[in-house]
């Protein structure tokens, strides 16, 4: 058995070589500069083989007329007046809750054309805050139902008890898995035999009084949710879209993350989110921090010419499904089951970690839940009504929850469905009744045509008018993948309503540049009104090559438009502090101190170093020291990996804390202290951010198609890497020593675990051009085989490391 302070050494391990060793890997090859931590090269050796104020118009106006003056009698809150209520597709955005196309309302409704240029979006701000007045709230049941199967068939289950339980048919199902299959084909290339039965059985058990037409269906390995609706609704589901969310490593692996269906019904907007966070009861900051992923990356197609994408916070009735995995702390096993006994939810939902988590405003912010009175729904002996007896004897807790938000939402009933005792979890449902947007075409009538002679009569008489309190940003200091937020305030202070807009510069395809964002990028204001922009800058791994390399800076010109008026130029600045996450492999290996040790300027050659000819040695930028075999940073990863991982039996299937990985970049970037901070996992995903920053691949990117090519056969694969650069054939082989010392140590860890993860970051293709289409979904499926082939090979036999000089 290794002990904690072993070092990884592949050539010493796989070869046996009788060579020197030193507290540096390849220690026959690399020594130690005297009172330094990096390794130099040593002359007699030779390596083996080888990325505000006030702005406007100062005209004085006097004020419009209010609201209440357009008021058309009193707002319907129930009965409709004479006349059908008619329905109308949303064609854009959501805004204040009313999304019609004046299109579509002019011409059904009122006859006329549509109004011209900025008035569009004016007249669509006017009715939105109307529409009180020409609603009639439509009443619509929507079952939400979450389980977490454990990874069991579906076998002969009937599911009537949880989707048919009430007499009355939904409307609307919502029902989502967690874990509906544990294989590794389901884990590593989201494919599963199972997705197919547990449909079938959800749609057997859809409630028999009703006849339902499936919406959506979605999974994200083991996440899958399924939507349906009655058939006398479907044709009136509108801008149906989907989004995933994985939350695991890089995004990738891992059963975690989060599955999301939205849709336009009616006038009123949808959105069914399925989640499956971290487990472990000590792990609920990672809970947090899978919530707050899903919520921010979770994107969809809006339609808007501004190709503005719609986020889950967008639409007006959310619906949060889902084993959230939040435990009970605080409080022992025997009480939960004593208290659990007599019924005293409310004293052991004090120590809930959700509901903590939630009104200490940390997650799901605004978010309901209805009263529990059920039991914990985790966690039992599958089967059976027990709790657990294994020898984990895990604490009962409230893991499977249903959470909304929105507004003309009513909770009916939340419940659990202890009959079903396929799974270590019980099913959840919860039952709601809303009010849907139906608008009654008579009452909109009236509406539309008095807020169109208000504007016809204000039309030529005033032009928009905003101040912004900020006309300046600066960041100052900016840090790879640690984002740093500014507001901006946008306040209408003329007589009109106004929409303003970000737009692109000339020559400039988008508005702000890629390392920043800005939410909301374009808004309506009346009179009076203000708007709190958010602009975020964050730095990734596709953008930091190009900042290190001195080809982009922190400095961008946002222009900010105002329909009918002028536009507003506001500067963006800020110094980014160069990383070794993002820089190249040629630079790297000439840098024998930290990345924030060496000059800028001195950087900046670094990173415009040619790489290294086929069969040249390489050659030394700075005379005084060789280069380095491979980057240190990168062994000094792999070797607290080596050092410290070997014990963990979950290496490469938990995400890292983004705290923690800032840490680990400072370590690198500063070279203090000795020892990486944070836990393994952390340190696992600081690899492969490292690896997939790179801005030239481990294996480059001009021989991804002949690696592709070579895939079947290894004598080929290896033919291939004799093309590639000599220090990226070094650290090639260097990684692949390393994960197979870890196949060899780790029983648990499999080739299959490791083989599709590091393909997708060592081998990578030639960026795409943005006007070419990316291949299907059909082709990616045969190129990821064909990835994972290669480095299959690699990972199954010691690579000779054939020199390529």
């Amino acid at each position: 058995m290794m002990s904690t302070h072993d070092e990884f050494d592949p050539l010493k391990q796989e070869q046996g070589q009788n060579a020197e060793t030193s507290d540096w890997p390849w220690g026959h090859i690399t020594k130690l500069a005297p009172g330094s931590q990096c390794p130099v090269v040593s002359a007699d050796s030779v390596s083996p083989m080888y990325d505000g104020k006030t702005i406007g118009f100062e005209d004085s106006f006097a004020p419009p007329p209010s609201f209440d003056s357009l008021s058309i009698g009193s707002s319907s809150s129930g009965n409709r007046v004479e006349g059908e209520s008619t329905f109308f597709r949303s064609t854009e955005s959501d805004m204040s809750g009313f999304t019609e196309s004046i299109d579509s309302v002019s011409e059904q409704i009122v006859g006329r054309a549509k109004p011209v240029g900025s008035r569009d979006n004016i007249v669509r701000l006017y009715m939105a805050k109307l529409e009180k007045q020409f609603i009639d709230p439509m009443p619509f049941r929507v079952f939400c139902g979450t389980w977490n199967v454990n990874g069991q068939p579906v076998g002969n289950v009937n599911l009537n008890t949880w989707l048919s339980h009430d007499e009355v048919p939904p409307d609307l199902y919502a029902v989502g898995f967690q874990e509906l299959d544990l294989s590794k084909e389901a884990f590593l290339f989201n494919d599963s035999s199972r997705e197919e039965d547990w449909y079938q059985a959800v749609t057997d058990g859809l409630h028999p009084h009703a006849k339902y037409k499936l919406v959506k269906k979605i999974r994200l390995v083991g996440m899958m949710l399924i939507v349906y609706i009655k058939a006398e609704h479907f044709k009136r589901v509108k801008n149906l879209q989907e989004g995933q969310v994985g939350t695991g490593i890089l995004g990738m692996m891992g059963n975690k993350g989060g599955v999301a269906v939205r849709f336009n019904f009616m006038d009123t907007s949808f959105c069914f989110v399925n989640s499956h966070l971290a487990a472990h009861t000590e792990e609920f900051e990672r809970r947090n921090q899978d919530f707050r992923d899903i919520n921010s990356r979770m994107q969809f197609p809006n339609g808007m010419s501004s190709g503005t994408p719609l986020f889950i916070a967008d639409h007006e009735l959310i619906f949060w499904i889902g084993d959230l995995n939040y435990r009970l702390t605080g409080v022992d096993l025997a009480t939960v089951k004593e208290d659990v006994g007599r019924g005293l939810y409310e004293k052991l939902l004090e120590k809930d970690q959700l509901k903590m988590q939630m009104s200490l405003k940390r997650v799901f912010l605004d978010y309901k839940e209805a009263h529990i009175s059920f039991w914990p729904t985790y966690k039992y002996d599958p089967g059976t009504d027990n709790w657990d007896s294994s020898e984990k004897c895990r604490c009962p807790a409230w893991c499977d929850r249903v959470l909304w938000k929105g507004t003309n939402i009513e909770d009916r009933e939340y419940r659990s469905h202890v009959g079903l005792r396929l799974s270590d979890h019980k099913a959840v449902s919860a039952v709601f009744d809303v009010g849907v947007k139906v608008i009654n075409k008579v009452k909109y009538k009236q509406v539309y045509e008095e807020v169109m002679k208000t504007l016809d009569r204000k039309e030529n008489e005033f032009l928009p008018q905003v101040s912004l309190d900020i006309l300046e940003i600066d960041f100052g200091e900016v840090l790879f993948v640690e984002p740093k937020n500014q507001v901006l305030t946008v306040k209408n202070v003329g007589q009109v309503p106004v929409h303003f807009e970000f737009i692109n510069k000339l020559d400039d395809n988008t508005y702000c540049k890629p390392w920043l964002s800005i939410t909301p990028s374009q808004s309506d204001l009346l009179q009076g009104e203000e708007c709190v922009v958010s602009i975020e800058i964050y730095v990734n791994k596709h953008t930091a090559p190009k900042l290190n390399a001195g080809d982009d800076s922190i400095e961008d010109i946002l222009v900010l438009h105002l329909e009918g008026g002028k536009d507003f130029f506001i500067t963006v600045s800020g110094k980014y502090v160069p990383s070794c996450f993002g820089s190249s492999i040629e630079s790297l290996i000439n840098m024998a101190e930290p990345v924030r040790e060496i000059p800028t300027d001195k950087l900046v050659e670094l990173e415009h170093i040619p790489t290294t000819p086929v069969g040249s040695k390489p050659l030394s930028f700075d005379q005084k020291n060789l280069p380095l075999d491979i980057p240190k940073e990168i062994w000094r990863l792999v070797d607290h990996i080596y050092k410290y991982g070997t014990f963990q039996h979950d290496l490469f299937q938990q995400p890292g804390l983004h705290s923690e990985i800032q840490q680990i970049r400072d370590c690198l970037d500063t070279g203090v202290p000795d020892v990486l901070p944070g836990t393994i996992h952390s340190v696992i995903e600081s690899l492969l951010i490292f690896l997939e920053a790179l801005p030239e691949p481990v294996i480059p990117c001009d021989l991804y198609q002949l690696c592709l090519d070579a895939s079947h056969s290894y004598d080929q694969c290896k033919m291939v890497l004799l093309q590639m650069p000599p220090h990226h054939h070094t650290v090639f082989v260097y990684l692949m020593a390393f994960l197979r010392e870890l196949l060899r140590c780790k029983e648990q860890l499999e080739i299959k675990d490791l083989a599709p993860l590091f393909s997708g970051i060592l081998l990578r293709p030639p960026p795409t051009p943005a006007n070419v289409s990316t291949a299907s979904r059909s082709n990616r499926r045969i190129e990821n085989t064909r990835k994972t082939a290669f480095l299959h090979h690699f990972l199954s036999n010691n690579y000779d490391c054939i020199s390529v000089i």
